[in-house]
């Protein structure tokens, strides 16, 4: 299945199929310096904060990501799987990439 992700901070939104991890199908948006890091959960540069929507996640290190913050929906874009459709928010340097570069 896939589903439409909204990023809110531009209104820009890409499709994601839900075997597909978020910072994958946002990578389709073909802005340039949209920072990739290690795709692993481990380097923190594809933060996320999840505003609506239902998702399934992979393990992501407690470094970048609390316990507390992931139950509050701030994750990485690179472990997060859509199950629905959903509306984000873009944090660090994934929002100084998507904000202020043009495709």
């Amino acid at each position: 299945m896939t589903y439409t992700i909204t990023i809110t901070d531009t209104e820009e939104t890409f499709s994601c199929r839900e075997t597909q991890h978020l910072l994958a199908g946002m990578m389709q948006l073909g802005k340039k310096g949209i920072p990739i890091g290690c795709r692993g959960g481990g380097c923190g540069v594809c933060k996320i904060h999840i505003l609506s929507g239902t998702y399934e996640t992979k393990k992501m290190s407690r470094v970048r990501i609390t316990e507390q913050e992931e139950n509050a929906g701030t994750l990485l874009a690179c472990r997060v799987f859509p199950k629905s459709d959903i509306q984000l928010q873009v944090l660090g340097h994934l929002n100084d990439a998507v904000n202020t570069t043009k495709a």
